[in-house]
């Protein structure tokens, strides 16, 4: 008799263990598939030695399953594409493009933000909005070495070291020497133009992608216009920004910038190179919509 009590004991464990195991299995399976839909990571952070923080120059650690990538630009006026924008792993935005007011249009949230060495005065303007502790946006810097130097006569970087001992949580990155010549140097393969002989300076969106292609498996870029579009006979005229109502036209800023002799941005360049990338990576255009071919 005392045997099978004995037994039933020890079956009686038995199963306990195994539903335990069982559902702690299962509890941290869906524990993680949760997570990664929260943060939309489903496999670890990518570290990227292009670009390291202010001041321990970490590289940036990133992965994003789909990246929405907002253009600033007017296009994005009336398209309610808020929704479908911030459904995306991650959303990325350029500069000091605003969300307020225009959720409805480009989204509530931004996950990184890529920011030209020449716009970062215009977030020093609302330093508690874009750095604060409410704030948890990664911040990509960049610019010229001679804005970005780290030997006290860059005048960009010291103006950020001042933003992380203000606010020492903000997540800020800056582009490194290494890859500013990188992305010159795509320019030059892309185009066959070397970007400094050609009087060209590369934009931020040109800064974006190519950092997307490296941290994002798949990118919706929405609001940017392709090489064609200015040139088409009845084109939806829109503000340059969408945040500057009565602004400069965007293809009248686009087409002087491309005549431009020195110091032009080649936006209808860049965009031909990005039709290009498209084709070889999992890239889509909406808001207008891209025909790739």
């Amino acid at each position: 008799m005392a045997w099978m009590c004995k037994r039933k004991y020890v079956i009686a464990t038995v199963l306990t263990v195994a539903v335990s195991v069982f559902v702690m299995v299962n509890y941290t399976e869906k524990t993680c598939f949760l997570l990664q839909l929260v943060f939309g990571q489903h496999k670890p952070s990518k570290a990227h030695s292009g670009y390291v923080s202010i001041p321990d120059q970490e590289p940036l650690k990133l992965y994003c399953d789909v990246c929405s990538v907002v253009s600033s630009s007017g296009q994005m006026l009336g398209r309610l594409a808020g929704p479908e924008i911030d459904s995306a792993s991650c959303v990325w935005r350029m500069n000091n493009a605003p969300t307020r007011g225009f959720e409805r249009d480009v989204g509530r949230r931004t996950t990184l933000r890529v920011v030209s060495h020449t716009s970062v005065p215009l977030l020093l303007q609302r330093q508690q909005h874009f750095f604060g502790q409410a704030n948890d946006t990664v911040y990509v810097i960049w610019g010229p070495l001679r804005n970005m130097r780290r030997d006290g006569k860059g005048i960009v970087y010291n103006m950020l070291r001042q933003v992380m001992d203000s606010y020492p949580q903000a997540r800020i990155f800056v582009t490194t020497e290494e890859r500013m010549n990188y992305c010159d140097r795509v320019f030059k393969e892309e185009t066959g133009k070397d970007r400094i002989q050609s009087g060209s300076y590369l934009s931020t969106g040109w800064f974006t992608l190519i950092l997307a292609k490296d941290m994002c498996k798949e990118i919706r870029v929405y609001g940017m216009i392709n090489n064609t579009y200015c040139r088409t006979v009845g084109y939806k005229k829109v503000p340059y920004h969408y945040y500057e109502a009565g602004s400069r036209d965007e293809c009248a800023e686009y087409l002087l910038h491309e005549s431009a002799p020195y110091g032009g941005h080649r936006f209808i360049t860049e965009k031909s190179v990005f039709a290009k990338w498209a084709k070889v990576h999992p890239m889509k255009f909406f808001h207008p919509t891209w025909l790739v071919s």
